[in-house]
């Protein structure tokens, strides 16, 4: 099962600074310098902070020594790992002061949800209290633990377990977890803890969440700067749902040329919403320009002229001619709540400026009256929207495995977004390490075109460097937004990643390729070792749509992970997504950070059935470090109370001699210029 680990700091404040990821990292670099007492002498010390990115532009190596010194560390003396730790933090809160910068980031699906000054926002988490209050208050399990209280920490207590985020991913994007593979028992042990917050990460990823820097340890301590933070993610992706063109095709509205459109498209949810505002505050009257969610909105006046518009019934004079910008923003909470939008916010966070409460607000009123005209627009936007299912649902794939890379960009739209080039190249540093000159490239935003194409020209050369097939394709056509082709080779790109995660942890690979028949084979072998009959042919096996061999490759892999009683027979529509969601969800509570969709499974998307089947390679071979071909030599066993049962056509199953080729252009049709023979089996 997924691992319980992490790094234990006897001082709990000191512990409480940092997230697991940071500890481990921090505990590594710690290791590679002390000496054989165990510590590291604290002249070595300043040596090697001043290198760290954190501190490597704000200081210099006697200026840290000056303030070891003067916060009272010996520098005559040697330090263990906590010492160490303390020197951090205090260069760390010397850097804030130095800087100037002590706000916590507020734009969390732009940030990690890991900031530099580890406090919370009492508002914002009143607000959130009273959101999963209100959406989880009839949930079968959680009812019994609802409502909390806002005044105490009972949020972070009821997070420990995982149940509480989990569920709140479902309501945010409902069906992301199939909720039977929660573990759901009121007293959990740390594995079923730790299974659950693997869920969670790897499901937060899956709808748009940056968790780079969080791991399960820190959700299990119930770190509250974490918990929040991640929190403000699901519910912000929640709210802001339908600020996009497939959801509310009348935000065409809000553009006056065509010529605009793929600008609105291109838009994020946040700045979206802006634009929603500033429309109608132009069709109120008002003259003043909202450029943000804090200090333009901090008096009133602007919701009260938006919501004059939307909802004049509802106005009153008394709104603006309020001289108290506390008493104005009540009006304007009354006006709002009239409008059914509910109160998660109080005066006081509207005149403080508090940016997340105020995006949440503004989605509310958007979701209840948003002004827009249902009447048709001379431009169809049928043809704007042609994608089929399929191209949809790996544009899906791809923006989310993009985002959790943990570059700088955070895509929204993954045909605009990657249209200058500058997202592909941070793809390409992920992927390549240090294969980019930055110095030829230009940082967006780019005015001029030609500068966009010479970005996109580089992108094709390292691709062409990594030996991924590019016939005829151009910098160019990346800048026309050819969705064909960016499609094309965003799944060269991610195939290419992955081979070389694989590769990297083969024991004794010898610089060996690992290859498709490389994880056929395995996967198979894998089955086949625990006594059961089913195999796949290809990644383009037909009778892999039941789900049935993916459960048992699961249950091979680690034998308790599958209930099989929840499992079915796979031979209806019904059946096989019931299976599908459940192998998806399984993969992820494992910790496979996989991106597909239960009818990838069901309809045999050879794309996504080889990255799941990889998947569950990569997280089997770094718990075991053994070569591919290594397996265990009994049955594995099924989990408690929970036998396998027999499927008809198991035995029919057979492996068969010859092995199709993975082409990259099937959803690109015989119409798409881009091949990709070496993807062959």
């Amino acid at each position: 099962m997924s691992r319980f680990e992490g790094v234990v700091v006897s001082d709990y404040w000191l512990q409480s600074q940092f997230t697991q990821v940071q500890l481990r990292s921090l505990k590594s670099k710690f290791i590679a310098l002390k000496s054989e007492k165990g510590k590291v002498p604290v002249e070595d010390l300043s040596a090697f902070l001043v290198k760290l990115k954190p501190f490597s532009e704000m200081f210099k190596e006697d200026e840290i020594m000056e303030i070891l010194s003067k916060s009272g560390f010996d520098t005559s003396n040697e330090v263990d790992f906590e010492g160490f730790l303390r020197t951090y933090v205090t260069l760390e809160s010397q850097a804030a002061t130095k800087s100037g910068d002590l706000k916590s980031p507020t734009s969390f699906l732009n940030e990690t949800t890991t900031r530099l000054l580890h406090t919370i926002d009492e508002s914002e988490k009143k607000s959130y209290v009273a959101h999963i209050n209100s959406y989880l208050r009839d949930d079968p399990f959680m009812k019994q633990f609802l409502p909390i209280d806002p005044a105490t920490n009972g949020l972070f207590e009821l997070a420990r377990d995982g149940v509480l985020l989990c569920k709140l991913i479902n309501v945010a994007v409902p069906n992301t977890i199939d909720e039977r593979a929660i573990n759901t028992k009121r007293i959990l042990n740390p594995w079923e803890r730790n299974e659950n917050h693997t869920l969670c990460l790897n499901s937060a990823k899956a709808i748009g969440c940056t968790v780079v820097n969080i791991g399960t340890q820190d959700l299990v301590e119930g770190r509250p700067h974490l918990v929040l933070g991640l929190i403000s993610q699901i519910i912000k992706i929640q709210l802001l749902a339908d600020l996009n063109l497939r959801k509310t095709p009348q935000l065409l509205e809000l553009v006056e040329d065509n010529n605009d459109i793929e600008d609105l498209m291109g838009l994020a949810p946040e700045k979206l919403l802006l634009k929603w505002m500033n429309f109608n505050l132009k069709k109120a009257g008002y003259k003043k320009p909202v450029t943000n969610f804090s200090t333009d909105l901090k008096d009133g006046e602007a919701y009260a002229y938006l919501l004059n518009v939307l909802a004049p019934e509802y106005g009153s004079p008394a709104t603006l001619d309020a001289k108290d910008p506390v008493k104005r923003a009540d009006l304007v909470l009354s006006h709002a709540e009239k409008m059914d939008c509910k109160r998660y916010l109080t005066p006081e966070d509207i005149v403080e400026g508090s940016a997340n409460l105020n995006i949440a607000f503004l989605a509310q009123i958007f979701h209840q009256r948003n002004g827009l005209s249902t009447e048709n627009k001379n431009i169809s936007f049928a043809e704007m929207m042609t994608d089929d299912a399929q191209m949809s649902r790996e544009e899906r794939c791809f923006r989310l495995w993009i985002n959790s890379l943990g570059i700088s960009s955070y895509v929204n739209n993954l045909f605009e977004d990657v249209r200058n080039g500058w997202v592909l190249l941070e793809v390409l540093d992920k992927v390549s390490p240090g294969s980019v000159n930055w110095k030829q490239a230009t940082k967006p935003p780019i005015k001029m075109p030609f500068r966009k194409v010479e970005n996109c020209n580089q992108v094709i050369k390292l691709g062409k460097q990594l030996k991924l097939s590019l016939v005829n394709l151009a910098g160019n056509d990346f800048v026309q937004g050819n969705k064909k082709l960016i499609l094309a080779f965003l799944w060269q790109l991610m195939r290419f990643h992955m081979l070389q995660l694989l590769k990297n942890l083969r024991s004794r690979s010898q610089g060996k390729e690992i290859t498709d028949a490389d994880i056929l084979k395995w996967a198979n072998k894998k089955v086949k070792i625990t006594g059961r009959t089913t195999q796949m042919e290809s990644f383009k096996d037909k009778s892999l749509s039941s789900g049935i061999f993916f459960l048992q490759l699961l249950s091979a892999i680690e034998p308790r992970v599958v209930n099989w009683n929840l499992v079915t027979k796979g031979v209806s529509d019904e059946e096989k997504k019931l299976n599908a969601t459940y192998i998806i969800s399984v993969a992820r509570k494992l910790g496979c950070s996989i991106f597909l969709l239960p009818e990838d499974i069901m309809e045999v998307n050879q794309k996504m059935i080889l990255v799941l089947t990889a998947s569950l390679m990569y997280w089997s071979l770094q718990q075991s470090k053994d070569e591919i071909e290594s397996s265990p030599s009994s049955v594995a066993e099924t989990p408690e109370g929970s036998p396998e049962p027999s499927f008809n056509g198991d035995d029919n199953s057979h492996v068969g001699t010859e092995i199709t080729n993975l082409s990259i252009d099937d959803v690109a049709s015989d119409t798409a210029v881009i091949s990709n023979d070496d993807t062959s089996l």
